[in-house]
């Protein structure tokens, strides 16, 4: 009968847990997605890419969500519980008040190891999926970025301005100045212009110009050649956007971040690279921060889920159980807070690390030992 009712239990809890985990992200994404448009709108890219990355920043939301939703699950269903008094079917069949937190213990052990999961393999590798869509995209929307009477410096190492634009998509006066040589540069006026795709490949072509090419001669000095042109093709392709493309701490695969902290702290301050990614000591806070945050962050779970279930101390016609019901919710929520702090702090110093290595360990010890002080003398 007890494996009866534990399973049901259980079975509630994370039937909420899933309904709830999904409900927010949803809606955090949908929140999310209308500024990741800027993808298109600022920086050019498809609309497919725009989908791929939204799509693949999910992850990410579960996993910065997952503590509060687990915490909230098990703080509603056993506050549910209590209120239509199905907490009693528990103490009638011989389960002792201890048994059911120690069960509810045990239970969060099989969420701690999802979240870590998560956080360890999946989040990183989807952040690295949809920066990859973004290394590898091309300026579809390119057209979308250039607008009347503005200078458009979006695509790296290209500015663009035009005076008007057309019902048929030509372009009118239009300047560009090109950058993509460091040691040269050149200056494109010209009447008209259209973009058309040739061969798969992107162009503008040009009417009517002239082309202004400037060198530096000397540290006081520059070279300029001019010379005009009736029609001229600019291709596109070779320029990207300025989105960032280079992979950040958060992208990086775990046992990567792992090797690099391993390395920096045995001393080895030379730079070591790991496949495009510099390991040098400028990071090691930011990366051991992120390894702490995929490892360790998790382990609240199980703090979480003993101070939801300190709500069996007390029953409802106990006095004060609303007042007492708020309590237990504050202090979820306070010590999820503490985690985000400490985590913050974590990677600055020493003396940082081992605080927050040890405040989870040292608070279910504590409150543990206050639930078993409460259960005695109740």
């Amino acid at each position: 009968m007890k494996k009866i009712i534990f399973k049901n239990l259980l079975n509630e809890i994370m039937i909420f847990f899933l309904i709830s985990i999904l409900t927010l992200a949803l809606i955090i994404w949908v929140v999310q997605a209308v500024n990741y448009l800027d993808i298109v709108t600022e920086d050019g890219h498809s609309f497919k890419i725009y989908f791929y990355y939204s799509i693949l920043s999910i992850p990410k939301l579960l996993s910065k969500i997952f503590l509060f939703v687990f915490f909230l699950s098990i703080f509603y269903v056993i506050a549910n519980y209590e209120e239509k008094g199905q907490l009693l079917i528990y103490w009638t069949h011989g389960v002792s008040k201890k048994e059911f937190v120690n069960k509810i213990i045990r239970f969060s052990i099989f969420f701690f190891i999802l979240n870590v999961l998560i956080s360890v393999f999946v989040v990183p590798y989807t952040l690295d999926k949809s920066r990859s869509y973004i290394r590898s995209s091309n300026l579809d929307f390119f057209p979308n970025l250039i607008k009347p009477k503005k200078f458009i410096d979006t695509v790296e190492n290209l500015t663009i301005f035009i005076e008007s634009k057309n019902i048929d998509g030509s372009y009118n006066n239009i300047i560009l100045k090109d950058d993509t040589d460091k040691k040269s540069s050149q200056i494109i006026i010209a009447k008209s212009g259209r973009i058309i795709l040739k061969d798969d490949q992107k162009l503008l072509i040009l009417n009517n110009g002239q082309i202004i090419q400037s060198s530096a001669k000397s540290e006081t000095k520059e070279n300029s050649t001019n010379f005009y042109f009736k029609e001229t093709n600019f291709d596109l392709e070779k320029y990207s956007t300025k989105t960032t493309t280079y992979p950040k701490i958060q992208e990086l695969e775990t046992f990567k971040l792992i090797q690099c902290i391993n390395h920096l702290i045995n001393g080895k301050k030379n730079k070591k690279k790991f496949d495009n990614f510099d390991c040098n000591e400028g990071f090691l806070g930011n990366m051991t921060q992120e390894v702490f945050k995929r490892i360790y962050i998790p382990i609240y779970i199980i703090l979480l889920a003993l101070i939801g279930s300190l709500l069996v101390v007390k029953s409802k016609s106990t006095r004060g159980y609303s007042s007492f019901k708020v309590k237990i919710f504050l202090t979820g929520i306070l010590f999820l807070v503490m985690s985000e702090i400490l985590l913050n702090l974590a990677g600055t110093n020493t003396i940082y690390n081992l605080i927050f290595l040890f405040f989870p360990i040292i608070s279910f010890l504590f409150v543990y030992q206050i639930l078993n002080y409460k259960l005695k003398v109740s």
